[in-house]
């Protein structure tokens, strides 16, 4: 059984609101959404997880990740807290585990937005570089290569791959994401979760039919927001327009000079439209005749 998901709860200043529900893109962690939520806390209840085998969250027992276990994982504990009609969002992976939550369990799900998720589509070159992750072996190998870098090296290449300008990232920052990764390289599990998570988008990229998703964006019904970068080296920028397109009830915001985790690089903008979304869906709807 999969332990209980470790969370980072900020209540908001208003004790009626509803509550917004983060999670992580592949690698990542909870603080991944600070940014953003020191700019939401005023609109809703904030509610960032660790997906399992990340952050502090404790890896799947068998070691499988998979798009559908996460979002188990995410649902049971969304059961377990009693939340209901939150506003989910996700990036990268998380936003393919956002997906599947609000297609598959759509009374839990009264918006979702979506920061450049890793839809199925030809990826650009960085990004095929890092599906290499996924083969038999390459997590050791990585591990040796980090090793013979500094952890400063380490957070530049980072930085480099999901930020379109990197020099967006502040000194305290760098400093709570350093030590963040030291603490996960001494997790013995965490280069097997990190080439699990890759295998996890690969074959959500496989599927095809009713499990596929970009079926399952047409099934969804909740308002959804979709936030690209155009300058993301992971995430064609391409797919935004597909993605607008496949969604019953979409927006979408575009972004330049933004990478893959626009959430950091452009919180304000991306708070901005997460709190008109989230004001929209809460008009009743137009009577009819």
């Amino acid at each position: 059984m999969q332990e209980p998901l470790a969370a980072e709860y900020v209540p908001s200043t208003i004790p009626a609101a509803n509550t917004a529900v983060f999670l992580h893109g592949l690698g990542g962690w909870t603080h991944n959404w600070a940014a953003l939520i020191d700019r939401l806390r005023a609109t809703v209840h904030c509610l960032a997880l660790d997906l399992p085998g990340f952050g502090r969250s404790a890896p799947p027992p068998d070691g499988v990740v998979s798009v559908e276990r996460q979002a188990a994982a995410v649902a049971s504990h969304l059961d377990g807290t009693g939340h209901r009609r939150v506003h989910l969002v996700g990036n990268s992976l998380g936003g393919l585990v956002a997906l599947h939550l609000a297609c598959c369990r759509p009374e839990l799900v009264a918006t979702l937005t979506l920061v450049s998720p890793v839809l199925p589509a030809v990826p650009p070159a960085r990004a095929l570089r890092v599906s290499l992750l996924g083969l038999p072996g390459a997590p050791r190998l990585y591990s040796r290569l980090l090793s013979a870098q500094s952890s400063d090296r380490q957070l530049d290449e980072l930085y480099r791959l999901i930020y379109a300008d990197p020099g967006l990232v502040g000194p305290e920052q760098r400093a709570i994401e350093a030590r963040e990764r030291a603490r996960r390289a001494e997790l013995p599990y965490a280069q097997g979760m990190l080439a699990e998570g890759v295998r996890a988008v690969v074959r959500s990229h496989l599927r095809r039919g009713p499990s596929s998703a970009w079926h399952q964006a047409r099934q969804v019904h909740a308002p959804t927001l979709l936030v690209y970068g155009r300058d993301d080296r992971l995430v064609p920028f391409r797919t935004a327009a597909r993605g607008y397109a496949a969604f019953r009830d979409a927006r979408l915001l575009t972004l330049p000079g933004v990478g893959h985790v626009a959430m950091q690089e452009r919180p304000t903008a991306v708070a901005d439209a997460l709190r008109a979304l989230i004001a929209e869906s809460r008009r009743p709807s137009p009577p009819m005749y």
